[in-house]
């Protein structure tokens, strides 16, 4: 019903995204990746049907990855994962290296988007544009 506000527990918060889902040419290189990478941001799998995975803060899945099954070719995606401070970020970026993700950019801050806005950036597996960021002061 238009208009009517979601009441689950923790369903609901309130931002414009409710979840976001990608594809990936390799779903278990992927699900690693992120398995790796979300955990220091307290991401973790939520619900796993094999080929399609879900990841976010239990009990609901915000990021989902699934295989390649439309369109040809690849489009770089850029995802930024929110951070609660910014010893999560550096985790974020060692456990991306540590799966021998390219790195983007190591973590630092970056002044032009706000003085506080400290963020790390990696490759996934598909190439996608990863980014780890935490917008509170140091």
């Amino acid at each position: 019903m238009a208009g009517r506000p979601c009441t689950g527990p923790r369903w609901h918060n309130r931002g414009v995204l409710d979840h976001l889902s990608i594809q990936c040419a390799d779903v278990a290189a992927s699900a690693a990746f992120y398995d790796a990478v979300l955990a220091p941001l307290g991401g973790k799998r939520v619900m796993d049907f094999g080929e399609v995975v879900g990841f976010g803060a239990p009990p609901k899945p915000e990021f989902w990855i699934g295989p390649r099954s439309t369109g040809e070719g690849f489009r770089e995606v850029h995802l930024a994962f929110a951070s609660h401070d910014r010893a999560a970020v550096q985790a974020f970026f060692d456990a991306a290296v540590a799966t021998g993700a390219e790195v983007l950019h190591a973590p630092r801050l970056w002044p032009e988007y706000h003085p506080d806005y400290f963020g790390a950036f990696v490759r996934d597996p598909d190439g996608n544009n990863v980014e780890a960021v935490c917008h509170a002061p140091a």
